[in-house]
């Protein structure tokens, strides 16, 4: 371990200290240039579908239920044109045994752990995957640090993120708490260092392929549930690997549906600043990560993540504060089932996008997650209410992140609204482009274009027009 911890000094050594806490050489598949390669990262892990799907049921992850929301169904109909109207499912992942998807991604990165005698693993996140790896690293008898991003710099924490830290705690783990800034990542880098614990990194190619398991899983339960595959699969975006991994699972299974990517807009909210952390209502599953992490995905805390969305979505949409906040009443009140706010997010877009679609489709929104006291609607209002956040009804619209959340008076005002995911993809090449200082070659171009699902040509064109906006051409 070297001797130098300050941050500069940690931060340098990133692509050393995961390698070693990851067991993986990311260098291995580095092309000199822009282009990697994606899949033999992936293919780097050893697992095939089927080993990890007998990894997951081991631990009694997957097999969840999928669940005809009929009730949602028909009041999506009331507000939709005659003749629309999707079915509404959703794929209940609140029933694995920390409550969320997340189960999928931590039973594969802990029983890599343990399968290569690391002692302990550890987990950078303020959301449900520290959760789900403590719950893990239990069941596996290994030890668990999670570091969370929990206070602003008056010590003030979310009620969804203290809620998280004591879940847990319950399963055992040693929880860390930093303020909003750059220390999480730091502070979780210096530990693998000093530990020799194993990265159940949220971006490694093991988490990825641990979520594949829940698409295939929703394809072939629909298929036996109607006769055929869902037209459009909706999934909460974050950091892009709950949608990735889905993606990947649907293809697997043989199913194309459309994916849409869902999140919360919290657009004019800086994530790293201290003075808006606690203006948002939602810790995950919103455009302050979605945003990011789609157009510029290697700012993760592995060398390459696992996660890219772009090479999957087939649309991008946003919804409000106020949207969930209503979608997670209508969930319990019409059909009986409390959910936290992550996978409502995913099935209050779907509730919109129903109505576009014709009554004989059908629409899943593919995760739900548990609930509990820091995540329930009341607890989160009052703490926005705290922070000089106004609460009201009216249209869903017209609210501003950070100012105000808006429920809407009436059902029909819930709508999703789509993001131009050209102008994401453009994002994207122009990232790639600028940290590499030079015109891509065909390799680059190729990678780009897979990436971003545009054509080779589109992608070369893209690529040029941003090194000659960037010499005054």
């Amino acid at each position: 371990m070297s001797g130098d911890m300050s941050y500069n000094a940690v931060m340098s050594r990133k692509n050393e200290i995961i390698k070693a806490a990851a067991g993986l050489d990311f260098e291995k598949f580095e092309s000199g240039g822009i282009a990697f390669d994606y899949e033999g990262i992936m293919e780097s892990t050893g697992y095939g579908l089927d080993e990890v799907r007998a990894v997951q049921s081991e631990v009694s992850v997957g097999g969840t239920p999928v669940i005809e929301l009929r009730n949602l169904t028909a009041l999506a109909r009331k507000c939709a044109p005659s003749g629309k109207g999707a079915r509404i499912f959703i794929k209940d992942e609140a029933a694995n045994p920390s409550g969320s998807f997340k189960d999928r991604r931590a039973a594969m990165a802990v029983y890599q752990a343990k399968k290569a005698g690391y002692p302990g693993v550890i987990a950078a996140t303020s959301g449900n995957y520290g959760a789900a790896v403590a719950s893990q690293a239990a069941i596996r008898g290994i030890k668990c640090i999670v570091v969370q991003e929990t206070y602003d710099s008056r010590m003030t924490g979310q009620p969804e993120i203290i809620e998280k830290a004591r879940k847990c705690e319950a399963y055992g783990a040693e929880v860390l708490q930093t303020t909003v800034g750059p220390e999480l990542f730091y502070l979780s880098l210096r530990l693998l260092e000093e530990t020799g614990y194993f990265s159940a990194s949220l971006y490694s190619p093991f988490g990825i392929i641990g979520v594949e398991t829940l698409g295939y899983e929703l394809a072939e339960q629909m298929l036996r549930r109607t006769g055929r595959h869902p037209d459009v699969v909706v999934c909460t975006n974050a950091g892009g690997g709950n949608l990735t991994g889905t993606a990947r699972g649907l293809r697997k299974a043989g199913c194309y549906a459309s994916v849409v990517a869902a999140s919360v807009n919290l657009a004019g909210l800086h994530m790293a600043s201290d003075t808006a952390f606690n203006k948002k209502s939602f810790t995950t599953g919103h455009t302050g990560f979605g945003i990011p992490f789609a157009t510029n995905p290697d700012r993760s805390d592995v060398p390459r993540s696992g996660a890219r969305p772009l090479r999957y979505l087939d649309r991008y949409v946003i919804v409000s504060q106020g949207d969930v906040f209503c979608m997670t009443e209508l969930l319990a009140n019409l059909e009986g089932l409390e959910r936290g706010p992550a996978g409502n997010t995913s099935l209050a877009a779907a509730f919109s996008l129903a109505q576009e679609m014709d009554a004989g489709q059908i629409i899943v929104a593919q995760e739900t997650e548990y609930t509990g006291a820091g995540k329930h609607v009341q607890p989160q209002m009052s703490f926005a209410r705290r922070n000089g956040v106004e609460i009201r009804f009216g249209d869903p619209k017209d609210e501003v992140p950070g100012k105000n959340i808006i429920l809407p008076e009436n059902p029909a005002l819930l709508k999703a609204r789509d993001i131009e995911t050209d102008s994401l993809r453009v994002s994207f090449i122009r990232h790639a482009v600028e940290n590499f200082g030079a015109m891509p070659g065909d390799e680059d171009i190729k990678f780009l274009a897979a990436e971003t699902s545009l054509s080779a040509e589109r992608a070369e064109e893209i690529a040029g027009d941003v090194l000659a906006s960037r010499d005054g051409g």
